[in-house]
């Protein structure tokens, strides 16, 4: 996804009844945060959201890092919390679509991914992301009948990615496809990462738990990306590992 929503906090909040000031709780969501550690970045949260409930940025960042934690419902209701203060934010907001097609909340996740193409129709993944949604509730060939169009997505390989979807390439080709010219050695990575990630959910889509969770692994382990896609490849490891059977 292309649009993606950055932001920065700055608190300035009274006393925490437990004795923390909002200054220390923003150090200690910022430090959570970079250690990945996001069972404690999601109380520094909501301890910041019950000093300012409205305070917008806080619930995106909230469902942001619930997302991360695999607490897709929770995720979904801090996005709507951050949309019902910022309405503006309604049509763009993609990550709260991926939080719904996870949560099997699949009409929402349509009706979200719907709105978005009004704003940009040349994303393929807005594409995809309503076609798995789609192909969840009503079966992979009606999504791919209802397949919404898309203009010009100049990024490689995303034209192979969406004819993947669309039944019309194998994912041998959107893998080709990636390593096409002389890129750069983090354009190439970033390409390798889409590939796989995409690849890897197609499989999953097409029944074959292990050869999707092979790919999805490669993305979010070989392939990393300052995106949070990275964080969407990595999620959806941990789902399919918990799907799987043990060894």
């Amino acid at each position: 996804m292309r649009c993606l929503v950055t932001l920065t906090l700055v608190v300035v909040l009274p006393a925490v009844a437990a004795g923390q000031t909002a200054e220390e709780l923003a150090k200690q969501l910022q430090a959570a945060t970079r250690a990945g550690n996001w069972n404690e970045a999601a109380e520094a949260l909501t301890r910041l959201i019950e000093l300012n409930p409205k305070d917008a940025p806080l619930y995106h960042a909230l469902g942001c890092i619930e997302f991360r934690r695999l607490r897709f419902a929770a995720s979904v209701a801090a996005f709507d919390k951050y949309i019902e203060l910022r309405p503006e934010a309604q049509v763009t907001h993609w990550q709260r679509g991926i939080s719904h097609y996870f949560a099997g909340q699949w009409d929402r996740g349509i009706a979200q991914f719907e709105g978005y193409q009004s704003y940009d129709r040349n994303d393929v993944e807005n594409a995809v992301w309503r076609f798995l949604c789609m192909a969840r509730r009503d079966g992979l060939a009606k999504a791919r009948k209802e397949l919404l169009p898309v203009g010009e997505d100049k990024r490689v390989p995303m034209r192979q990615i969406y004819d993947l979807f669309a039944g019309k390439l194998k994912p041998d080709d959107v893998l080709a496809a990636a390593r096409t010219g002389e890129p750069t050695k983090d354009e190439l990575n970033r390409r390798l990462f889409y590939a796989h990630l995409y690849v890897g959910i197609y499989l999953d889509l097409e029944g074959d738990k292990e050869a999707a969770l092979t790919h999805l692994r490669k993305a979010a382990e070989e392939h990393r990306i300052n995106h949070y896609m990275w964080d969407v490849g990595r999620v959806y490891c941990d789902v399919l590992r918990r799907q799987l059977p043990r060894p």
